[in-house]
């Protein structure tokens, strides 16, 4: 199914039928301020296990990242966090940036795995922090990629859902996507590093 939303102009029943959809266990694609994202809610192993058979890796061993309503949601997953990192955050969220934080207990639980680190987003787009914010928990954020070797990304909803329509339960169309994922700062080590230039912006931010 192919919901169109507005993001100056939010149809609450929309979103209602999105949420409605993630808590029964559905899968939706999703627009973020970086790429199109495949998610589901955070608390459904099988409906992370669905998402992880898409990307085509096991659920154990994926990198998913959490997108959160804003930073207050930080603690529930990953361990507590300098001051400079929390700064760092504060300056660029919400914006095109997933922070790669130390895992807390909670997080292998929820994937199964062993995973010790997590990737937090809080997307400066209205419509996957709306999605949150009524879903009341994180919803699981991993990109849409393009089968085509020159672009990366697919950012044409109409295309996605052409794609995608039997594998997914929703596809929310805000538009067409940007082609550049989200910048990715690994907060793991000593000091704050990119590892992934993408959309967001580093200078004056570190």
């Amino acid at each position: 199914m192919l919901i169109e939303l507005h993001p100056n102009n939010l149809d609450e029943r929309k979103l209602k039928q999105i949420t409605d959809c993630l808590a029964a266990g559905g899968v939706i694609i999703y627009p973020t301020d970086a790429v199109y994202s495949i998610g589901c809610d955070l608390n459904n192993s099988k409906a992370i296990e669905k998402v992880a058979r898409l990307k085509g890796i096991p659920a154990e061993k994926a990198n998913f990242s959490l997108v959160c309503e804003d930073l207050s949601h930080l603690s529930e997953f990953c361990k507590p966090i300098n001051n400079t990192v929390y700064k760092l955050m504060k300056r660029a969220l919400p914006g095109p940036y997933t922070f790669i934080l130390d895992a807390n207990t909670q997080v292998p639980k929820i994937f199964k795995s062993k995973k010790k680190t997590i990737g937090i987003r809080v997307p400066d787009h209205i419509v996957p922090r709306e999605i949150v914010r009524l879903l009341g928990r994180p919803i699981i954020a991993t990109s849409v990629h393009d089968d085509d070797d020159v672009i990366e990304y697919t950012t044409d909803p109409e295309l996605i859902h052409e794609r995608y329509k039997d594998k997914v339960d929703i596809v929310v169309s805000c538009g067409i996507g940007n082609i550049e994922a989200s910048t990715i700062i690994d907060c793991t080590g000593g000091e704050p590093e990119v590892i992934r230039l993408g959309r967001g912006p580093i200078e004056g931010l570190m």
